[in-house]
């Protein structure tokens, strides 16, 4: 049986791209630069120089555009949780709160959910670590994550 996730174990990685893909392209972002001051005058080289970042960038890109459509959808699942499970009080101001809030707010269990929300909204709460550690009742969150 796996552990129950909590705060402590919440944030994952995505191996193929933590431990594949961005070791692999960092190591031949160094390679050619290396390559390149050995053959200083040699166009290729520091056109592999050049490939070299272009294909980091292109990870990079990549990963945050991924992150960005996840936040997106988060933000939308939130928004029809926080509409069903919100007292009507708060629903009208769910819109108050940021994406990083409510990204948050997802590890909230529902019967905790309106008390956590109306203390984010209150006092204005919007660090994602600290809205993280007053759940006390986590939703784990074991889908797939890019």
């Amino acid at each position: 049986m796996s552990e129950q996730q909590n705060y402590a174990n919440h944030k994952r990685f995505y191996p193929l791209f933590h431990f594949i893909t961005v070791p692999i392209l960092a190591i031949n972002l160094i390679l050619a630069v290396i390559g390149a001051f050995r053959f200083f005058g040699s166009l290729l080289a520091w056109w592999n120089v050049v490939l070299a970042f272009a294909l980091c960038a292109l990870a990079l890109a990549s990963r945050l555009m991924v992150l960005a459509v996840q936040d997106r959808l988060i933000r939308l699942e939130e928004t029809v949780r926080m509409q069903r499970v919100l007292p009507e009080d708060l629903r009208g101001r769910i819109s108050e709160l940021s994406t990083g809030q409510m990204i948050s707010l997802r590890f909230c269990a529902d019967d905790e959910l309106p008390d956590l929300a109306r203390i984010v909204l209150t006092d204005r709460i919007g660090s994602r670590d600290e809205i993280k550690q007053r759940i006390r009742n986590w939703r784990a969150d074991n889908g797939p994550r890019a």
